[in-house]
């Protein structure tokens, strides 16, 4: 049985739902509004959360458990930073989050803990004003980063039932680069429509939208979106029952999920091949191991093929971050080029 609240309350400072986002994937989105939900936001001792080892894999989509992932995944979880704007045009940053344990505890179960830096306990914990709340269960079966912060981004005004905001404010909430959907009938269709969808299906909210100022060419600059109530959604998704579903990932017996650390590299494809969830063919994985093979990458305390392994996980965790947001038709293809434009760029070499 999951420790983890059935039910849960996430409660957010606006400041911070207004923060941009920094290449936040889906399942980093996912954790933090989990981690928020689990705090007491007027108790600052509750800002480590321990999740068990299972539960997090669950949560972060893992198919399998390895140490390697592990430290690329609260690696990327200790590096979010947060900008807030100063009224003289500068701003602070700092981290997210300071701190990451994994361990066993008493009973030599292994757990995942992480504590709030410092800095950032201000936008957590003991605000009185000027934030909003929602269920938990709201971003659980969204799809995308884009559809988790458009509920955010529309759940702060849900009072209002109306907000006008700038596209490209729009945008870099939502995380989106400047590259992404340039042409506004693919903004439209993958980014707007798409998140009304959701929101509509899953959620507790929906909106309509409509244009708001128009520049040269009737050219959208701002969108104006209308806001409210929805009950006409599937039902609510408990955290446990999450937990239970697993997004995709399948559980281990606990034996198996505590051989992680022992985990060793055999330097073939099938090892290779769990960096990216098992989704390519072994002659597929050869070659993008053939083109790392000529790389330079940072050591690895446990050898030569975690540092091709890590490295393989990295680009599969940004690729799937694009891939949340753009349609692929070749997945393989788009990824291997995404390789391969690294290997140039480290050459020096023009694409």
């Amino acid at each position: 049985m999951s420790d983890l609240f059935e039910t849960a309350i996430v409660q957010k400072r606006n400041v911070l739902n207004e923060l941009r986002a920094n290449n936040l994937t889906l399942q980093e989105l996912r954790f933090f509004s989990i981690y928020l939900s689990k705090i007491n936001p007027y108790d600052k001792s509750t800002r480590t959360v321990t999740f068990k080892l299972s539960d997090f894999q669950k949560i972060m989509d893992f198919k399998r458990l390895n140490i390697v992932q592990l430290k690329a995944a609260t690696d990327s979880l200790l590096t979010k930073l947060v900008h807030i704007p100063l009224e003289s045009g500068g701003y602070d940053s700092f981290q997210l989050f300071k701190k990451c344990r994994i361990d066993k505890n008493n009973s030599g179960e292994w757990y995942v803990s992480i504590d709030a830096h410092d800095d950032a306990l201000p936008l957590m914990f003991d605000f009185k004003d000027r934030y909003f709340k929602y269920a938990l269960w709201n971003a659980l079966r969204l799809k995308s980063a884009n559809q988790i912060r458009m509920y955010e981004i529309l759940k702060q005004y849900e009072t209002i039932g109306k907000r006008e905001i700038k596209i490209s404010d729009l945008r870099e909430l939502l995380g989106i680069a400047p590259n992404e959907y340039p042409r506004w009938n693919n903004f439209k269709a993958r980014v707007l429509d798409s998140c009304q969808q959701a929101l509509k299906e899953t959620t507790d909210i929906c909106f309509t939208y409509e244009r708001g100022k128009t520049g040269t060419g009737g050219k959208w600059l701002t969108i104006i979106f209308h806001i409210s109530k929805n009950t006409d959604y599937v039902d609510q998704l408990t955290l446990f029952e999450f937990i239970g579903e697993g997004g995709g990932a399948t559980a281990e017996p606990p034996e198996q999920q505590l051989e992680f650390c022992n985990t060793k590299a055999d330097d073939n494809t099938a090892f290779y091949s769990g960096a990216c969830d098992d989704e390519f063919t072994v002659t597929e994985i050869e070659s993008l191991i053939a083109i790392i093979n000529t790389m330079e990458l940072p050591p690895h305390e446990m050898g030569a093929a975690f540092a091709r392994y890590h490295y393989l996980l990295e680009q599969y965790t940004r690729f799937k971050a694009i891939a949340e947001r753009t349609a692929i038709k070749n997945r393989y293809s788009y990824f291997y080029t995404m390789i391969q434009a690294e290997r140039d760029k480290q050459r020096g070499e023009q694409p």
